[in-house]
């Protein structure tokens, strides 16, 4: 879904889909059964919207999942900022042909050296000079971390849920091992339409789960290819709005979810990808209705999530914390434990409630103690409960091995936060890489104007944010464009144009510190100084350390409006 404060490069936050019968051969399955959890909208679950300033309790427990925890855990997050899998990166190089050795590729290659050759190619494609050294940075951040941690220091390893693909073929969990089995599979059977299909999400995962974005174009070949050998297979389609919607190309997502669901009504990933397409475009009570029925149809992890995500966005803080510990419940398998109580975690952190936020991100990575969302969210929750030094540790772990333009900035800025010798030079870096990964992005069929607006309004060319802003605004109204979109035209000194724009962000009710904070500053800059000083003063309550260096210039705003 969409992004918690930034967009999050993959689209947004969605869940692992966990693709049961109908991910298998297509048919429909039944709503419920014994084995699925009950579903969430049954009478009497609902509860009122919170309007007030809700504590998250203790509800991720003390940190380990011991009912579910295995010795191998494994996990990721379909959308985000995610994980990365273990040394096997260039097992799923796919070809440029159609026939199975061109698209399927070779394995076995040094992840550094894939890297290397990976961001070098897509610099050669686009021809362009001040791209490659683009890519060359972008390169040296893939290949250990160089400019953020150097060497030796990342996590040894990230697996993967195989619930974020299909369980019935990925049954290991390792990402890219499962890759390379389906590439060997399709090598002596290249008419396998579902094969190609679930390569083809397998490709979209390692995109995201890797910030790869050069992935998505042998997503797309592999997809196509299961299209033309089945026409009207629902996996192909459902596949085909997952990578759409990876790309941001939210109106496309949706029209191949409801593709898929006319041939599948009970398809789970195409449910949830029209529940995240929905909420992508600012449809709120449409992507409500929209989670209600996937609920009806598919209970579970994925649809929980999802379920939950659109009652935050609404200001339903109880519900949707209701929601999510129903979903901590109900996942067996450690990626599923690990997505779910991160979630739980960003909500908490969301409230400024660090201590439950840092709970959960520790049950997280309990499940898997290297699922990069939950290290990121740790993160977070470290530097706004005061301990920078253990944040920067966790943030430079995190874009160490997914140089992602959310955790790039918010290193950049814990840097600037320190203020040690060498640490502007260091944020410097950070937000040079933003413009590498964009640029690649960019260069994959992936629409990254949302990202842009984000970073170059703080930290780049500010003329290029109100582009972008205007760009993404045309595009789909959400309060995350909104709010985005009145930033970059307050940074271009167009405040009585962002004001609208401000208020629209946080009108729905969803509670977000930064967007209170951004409406503040330009209440402050149009002459509304009551609804300055309130807005600044809501943002400080909700989160006093919702950014490393936004709450301390929140709080230099109010002192000054007094």
């Amino acid at each position: 879904m969409g992004p918690r404060g930034q967009d999050d490069e993959q689209d947004g936050r969605t869940a692992p889909a966990s693709g049961h019968d109908d991910e298998q051969d297509g048919r429909t399955a039944p709503a419920t059964g014994h084995d699925r959890p009950a579903p969430l909208s049954a009478p009497g679950t609902e509860t009122a919207v919170d309007g007030g300033e809700p504590g998250a309790g203790e509800q991720c427990g003390d940190g380990r999942d011991t009912a579910r925890e295995r010795p191998s855990a494994d996990g990721s997050e379909a959308h985000g900022n995610e994980g990365d899998a273990d040394g096997n990166e260039s097992a799923a190089r796919a070809g440029r042909g159609d026939d199975a050795d061109g698209a399927i590729g070779r394995a076995g290659e040094a992840e550094r050296v894939a890297a290397v050759r990976r961001v070098g190619a897509a610099g050669r494609r686009l021809r362009g000079a001040q791209l490659v050294a683009c890519a060359a940075l972008l390169a040296v951040a893939m290949t250990g971390g160089a400019i953020a941690l150097g060497a030796g220091r990342a996590p040894a390893s990230q697996p993967v849920a195989a619930a974020a693909v299909d369980p019935g073929v990925l049954g290991g969990g390792d990402l890219d091992a499962s890759i390379t089995a389906l590439q060997t599979h399709l090598r002596t059977q290249p008419k396998d339409a579902g094969g190609w299909a679930t390569l083809g999400l397998a490709y979209v995962e390692q995109a995201r789960t890797k910030g790869d974005p050069s992935r998505y174009p042998q997503a797309e070949q592999a997809l196509r290819r299961s299209a033309s050998l089945a026409p009207d297979s629902d996996q192909a389609l459902a596949g085909r709005a997952a990578l759409a919607a990876a790309r941001h190309d939210f109106q496309n997502a949706l029209t191949f979810a409801d593709a898929a669901l006319r041939r599948n009504p009970y398809s789970e990933r195409a449910l949830s990808s029209r529940v995240d397409a929905l909420v992508e475009l600012g449809r709120y009570a449409d992507a409500a209705a929209a989670a209600r029925t996937a609920d009806a149809r598919r209970p579970g992890v994925p649809v929980f999530t999802r379920y939950a995500y659109v009652h935050e966005l609404t200001g339903d803080v109880s519900t949707a914390r209701r929601v999510l510990e129903q979903a901590l419940g109900a996942a067996t398998s450690p990626g599923d434990t690990a997505y779910v109580a991160t979630q739980l975690g960003q909500l908490a952190w969301n409230q400024g409630d660090y201590r439950t936020a840092l709970t959960c991100y520790a049950r997280a990575l309990a499940a898997d103690d290297g699922y990069l969302p939950a290290l990121e969210g740790r993160a977070r929750a470290r530097a706004a409960d005061g301990d920078r030094a253990a944040a920067i540790k966790d943030m430079e772990a995190v874009v160490a091995r997914s140089p992602l333009p959310g955790p790039l900035v918010e290193l950049g800025e814990l840097y600037e936060a320190r203020g040690a010798a060498g640490d502007r030079a260091r944020a410097r870096q950070q937000y040079a890489l933003v413009d590498a990964w964009t640029a690649l992005a960019r260069a994959n069929g992936v629409n990254a104007d949302l990202d842009t607006a984000l970073a170059a309004a703080e930290h780049g060319d500010k003329a290029a944010a109100l582009r972008a802003a205007r760009a993404e605004w045309a595009r789909r109204h959400t309060v995350h464009t909104a709010d985005a979109l009145a930033w970059a035209l307050h940074v271009n000194g167009r405040d009585r144009e962002a004001l609208p724009y401000a208020r629209r962000a946080t009108a729905t009710g969803y509670r977000n510190a930064a967007f209170r904070y951004h409406r503040g500053v330009i209440e402050l800059a149009t002459g509304h100084r009551a609804a300055g000083r309130a807005s600044l003063a809501s943002a400080l309550k909700l989160n006093p350390g919702f950014s490393p260096l936004g709450a301390a210039r929140a709080r230099k705003a109010l002192e000054g409006a007094e």
